[in-house]
């Protein structure tokens, strides 16, 4: 960073306010804002926009009809409404920069392995819990809190560009209220999605396909079983099948961002239903699980991936040979993603971390999707991830987020925003 930019960008990161970022991750968290239910929580995003002084819009799509879009990402939960929150400050017209957070957060699960309120919003020995705490209402929190203080500064008002904060649903079951961003013109010369990194940088991604696996038998009373022939055996041909391309996936990766993860591109068998009768050879098994997608690769070159595995598994079946298994896609549909080591984007976000932290900022891959592919591919807008939090308690009960790399990914995202938008 700049001499000038330094001294600017150091102010806004010291009118950072930590008990404000407080008060606002505690609120957000008390909603349960599980994907498909993000009406309440982002009528909290458009006040809490406003009184920042944004220009915030929201906008609403039909999720019926957006259904339709050739590229659209999957869903998994039913929903009604679609609703994005934005807000701007700034010049339009020059440089545009996106701080990017999703709302939603998946069920928490069993009460009884939680110690707090899911949706209590308690601190504890520094740190916020709750359902959504860390994935993502700490990067939002982070946001507010970055936004807040270049205000605060001055800054803003001599912006050379413009700044959109943009508040979506439905991240979690597959993208489509980003997809629906950007169908609406909300792109930019760069974005940062606050998903939580643990305040390192991550540039690249995986992907991942939802898929059921319908697997056929025949019935049989259980007394002359070898009559008939068990759906569940043939489902454990077709995961060897599935184990062996999992094996042999990743073996051929070659890019140290991936490979140095162990098992970039995991596949997973998460639900299994079959059979209605204790005595009965099952007749039909049905399968539902997770396929990685590789770097590089779009959801579409993984769907035909998957497809080629287990049809060669079938052909090599005497019995799924004539009566093959189904595959289909249920879910979600995330492509991967990557932007250069040395782009603008991750090299002066770096620096900002450094000079606010003190720390040098890995460049990572990661394993798992995310609305980044969809900026990158969909927006043409260089994205990466940047936020508060690890990604290890996310989804788990008791997540949690530390209160301290909230407050320093606000630090540093105001000091990087004044960088990059601060008129000469």
């Amino acid at each position: 960073m700049a001499d000038r930019g330094s001294e600017v960008g150091a102010r806004a990161a010291a009118a950072v306010d930590p008990a404000r970022i407080e008060a606002d991750l505690s609120q957000l968290v008390r909603f349960p804002s599980i994907t498909g239910t993000e009406e309440a929580i982002q009528s909290e995003m458009e006040t809490l926009l406003r009184e920042l002084g944004l220009r915030v819009e929201r906008i609403e799509t039909d999720p019926v009809a957006f259904a339709s879009d050739p590229d659209h990402p999957g869903d998994e939960m039913p929903r009604t409404t679609l609703p994005v929150v934005v807000g701007r400050i700034g010049r339009p017209g020059g440089k545009r920069i996106l701080l990017v957070g999703h709302v939603d957060v998946v069920p928490p699960g069993d009460p009884a392995t939680w110690s707090v309120d899911p949706w209590g919003g308690e601190v504890r020995d520094g740190r916020v819990l709750g359902r959504g705490s860390c994935d993502m209402k700490g990067g939002v929190a982070a946001i507010l809190g970055a936004v807040r203080a270049v205000i605060a500064t001055g800054s803003a008002e001599r912006f050379d560009g413009e700044l959109v904060v943009v508040s979506v649903p439905s991240e979690e079951d597959g993208g489509q209220g980003m997809l629906a961003a950007i169908r609406a013109g909300l792109t930019g010369d760069m974005a940062i999605i606050t998903e939580p990194s643990a305040l390192d940088i991550v540039i690249a991604h995986a992907g991942a396909l939802t898929f059921r696996l319908t697997v056929p038998g025949r019935a049989a009373h259980a007394s002359v079983r070898r009559e008939g022939v068990s759906a569940l055996d043939k489902l454990a041909v077709l995961l060897q099948a599935l184990e062996a391309d999992e094996t042999s996936r990743n073996a051929s990766e070659t890019d140290p961002l991936m490979t140095v993860l162990g098992l970039p591109y995991p596949t997973i068998v998460g639900k299994v239903e079959g059979g209605d009768w204790a005595s009965t050879v099952m007749d039909r098994v049905v399968a539902e699980g997770r396929y990685g997608v590789r770097l590089g690769q779009t959801w579409r070159d993984a769907e035909l991936d998957l497809h080629r595995c287990i049809a060669d598994a079938c052909a090599a079946d005497p019995f799924l040979r004539d009566h093959p298994a189904t595959v289909e896609l249920t879910g979600g549909k995330f492509s991967s993603a990557r932007i250069a080591a040395d782009h603008p984007l991750p090299l002066g976000l770096a620096v900002a971390v450094e000079v606010i932290t003190g720390r040098q900022p890995a460049l990572l891959g990661e394993p798992y999707g995310a609305d980044m592919r969809l900026l990158i591919h969909e927006g043409h807008t260089p994205t990466v991830i940047f936020g508060p939090g690890d990604v290890r308690a996310a989804h788990a009960a008791n997540e949690s987020v530390p209160l301290d790399e909230v407050v320093e990914c606000a630090r540093v995202l105001a000091a990087w925003l004044v960088q990059e938008l601060l008129a000469d």
